[in-house]
Formats: structure tokens, C-alpha cells, sequence
């Protein structure tokens, strides 16, 4: 660890760019094909956990597009009648299925991401990193899609609404036309964990943190997790630093910042002094004025809101004043 620390150094509480450890990841020729450099190790381990990537844009879009059950609501709830209560029922379980597949690849992440930080995250990390590239790049694509789920989440309250209705036709026996009680008490069951699931306003986040968290609990590694997670950070803040030397797409860039984001909360949360102690490796100030500087429109306010609000140790009295000014001040 204090290999890592003396890497990082100068990051502690400084305005100049990061002198980060020497690892490199393409995300400019981000793809998820088998490569010619994969070894046989990262091949079998990628195999394992491709499928998880292999929905994201597909969820994305679907979650992007929803358009809700309201006025089907409104109207078996405000002119209840056979009619109006089935037109509702049929818009709403549709919408269902949908929120179930979400769900659903929340615990896909429960069984894959452990796989990947035994990976990367068990021996010597940045030795690791170079050597997995792929495993490395999948990480950082679940990280991003983190952020955007949650972003989009956020901002459909529908969800919440079209759920509660569902359940309370559930309460009134909407399955037992299908006359199985087991069936219905299944589907009970799966109501109640899905809904516990978008009670909470960053559902993937805190999968993604809770999966990582008992990771690190169960193989007692919170110092090579946390460096890892530090490296990833610091490797999207020099991409996106490097603009002027290496040019690169928009796109690329906000997913770096985006990668940044998530792994700087994560690591806020597994690690004892968190993100924002001085004696910590990665560098808010500096990343602040990355996603200032560097951000679009459109996330840089969210990414200041997720520091802000679902990190762990920023209202620490071993916080720096100067950070909770600049955070503060991001508002």
C-alpha cells in the first residue's frame, strides 16, 4: 500500500495534473470481440462475463423510452369499470416486465462482478490491469452504465407509480384468474424484491457497492480493490486531461468522466478513509475541474450530484474544508 500511496503522491490535495502509475486502457477502440492479444486466461474469464455487457444499450434505451401507465392509471382508478380496470392491468404488466428485466440484470452483476475483481484485483493490480485489458474495459462499461441506468432512473418517476399499482392489484388477487396459488405467491415474492429495488433512487449503484463490499469483506483485499478502483479513476482523468495532446470523440470523453464518477464513490465506500481524506491516492479538486472543464451539459450536473450525494466520508470531520467548500460551491 504504500507503493501505491508514493505512485499517487502528488495527487493528494494538489492543482497540477496527476502523476498517475503507468497503466493504459484504449477506450477510443473499445470493442467487445475477442482480440488476437487476449491470453487464455482473460479469454476464459471474458467468456464468463460477457453476457453481462451484452444488454446494457438494449436496457438503456428501453428505460430511455419509457413512457409510463399514468393516464391508464388515472382512468381505472378515476371511472373503475371492467373496461378501464383490464386496459390498465394490460398497459401496467407490460410496463412490469419491463422494470423485471431490470432487475433482473442487477443480479446478473451479483454473480459476475465478482469474477472480474478476482481478476483484476487479487495479486498486483496494475500488473493486472495491463494484462486483462478486456476484463478492465468491461469494468469500466458496467461502471458507465451504472451512472446512466441510475441518471435515467432518476428521472422517471412513472416507475414508482406504475410498480405500486401492480401491487396493489396483486394484493387484490389479479393472479388467481390463472387459479395457481403458487404462481401468485411467486410473483408476490419477486414484487416485493423488485420493488425494494427501485426504492432506493441509484438501484445499480448500490448493487454494484454492495457486490464490491462483500467482495473485499470476504477476501479481505480492501487494498488492492481500492487501488484498483483509484487507478481506473486516475486513468480516465489523464484521458480526459490529454485532450490537447490526444484529441479523442465526445463520447469517449464523457465516459471517461462518467467511469470516474462511479469509481471514485465506490471507493469512497470500501475504503476506510474514503475519497476525500488527504492521505487518499485520488485527487477531488482535480477531478472536479475535469468534469467542469471537460463534461457536456447533459451529466456534468448529475456527476457533481453523485459525488455530492452517494459518496460516504465527504461530511467527515477528516474532510478537508477546501473540499467541502468545493463541493459545496458545485451546487
Amino acid at each position: 500500500m504504500g507503493n501505491f500511496l508514493s505512485q499517487f503522491s502528488v495527487l493528494v490535495n494538489k492543482d497540477n495534473d496527476p502523476n498517475l502509475p503507468d497503466v493504459h486502457l484504449d477506450f477510443e477502440s473499445m470493442t467487445t470481440t475477442h482480440g488476437s492479444s487476449m491470453s487464455t486466461e482473460d479469454s476464459a474469464s471474458y467468456s464468463s462475463v460477457l453476457h453481462m455487457l451484452e444488454p446494457t444499450a438494449d436496457l438503456l434505451e428501453l428505460l430511455r423510452t419509457y413512457q409510463g401507465c399514468g393516464e391508464h392509471i388515472r382512468q381505472a382508478i378515476g371511472s373503475p369499470s371492467p373496461e378501464t380496470e383490464a386496459e390498465a392491468w394490460k398497459a401496467v404488466s407490460a410496463a412490469v416486465a419491463k422494470l423485471k428485466m431490470f432487475y433482473k440484470y442487477s443480479t446478473s452483476i451479483e454473480n459476475c462482478l465478482p469474477q472480474i475483481l478476482q481478476t483484476l484485483c487479487i495479486g498486483d493490480v496494475n500488473r493486472n490491469l495491463e494484462k486483462h485489458q478486456t476484463l478492465a474495459r468491461i469494468l469500466c462499461q458496467l461502471l458507465d452504465f451504472v451512472f446512466e441506468f441510475d441518471s435515467l432512473k432518476m428521472k422517471t418517476p412513472q416507475i414508482q407509480n406504475d410498480f405500486s399499482y401492480y401491487r396493489r392489484c396483486l394484493s387484490r388477487g389479479k393472479l388467481s384468474n390463472d387459479g395457481d396459488i403458487k404462481s401468485a405467491m411467486d410473483e408476490d415474492e419477486l414484487a416485493n424484491k423488485v420493488s425494494f429495488f427501485y426504492a432506493y433512487p441509484t438501484p445499480m449503484l448500490k448493487t454494484v457497492t454492495e457486490v464490491t463490499t462483500a467482495f473485499v469483506d470476504q477476501h479481505r483485499v480492501v487494498r488492492s480493490v481500492s487501488e484498483c478502483l483509484a487507478t481506473l479513476a486516475g486513468v480516465c482523468y489523464n484521458t480526459v486531461s490529454n485532450l490537447k495532446k490526444k484529441p479523442q470523440r465526445p463520447e469517449t470523453t464523457a465516459f471517461c468522466l462518467r467511469v470516474m464518477v462511479i469509481a471514485i464513490i465506490i471507493y469512497d465506500h470500501i475504503d476506510p478513509q474514503g475519497a476525500f481524506n488527504k492521505s487518499s491516492p485520488i485527487n477531488i479538486k482535480s477531478s472536479v475541474k475535469a468534469i467542469h472543464s471537460h463534461g457536456n451539459s447533459s451529466d456534468t450536473p448529475n456527476l457533481i450530484s453523485a459525488l455530492r450525494y452517494n459518496t460516504k466520508h465527504l461530511n467527515d470531520s477528516s474532510t478537508p474544508k477546501t473540499i467541502k467548500t468545493l463541493m459545496a460551491s458545485c451546487a
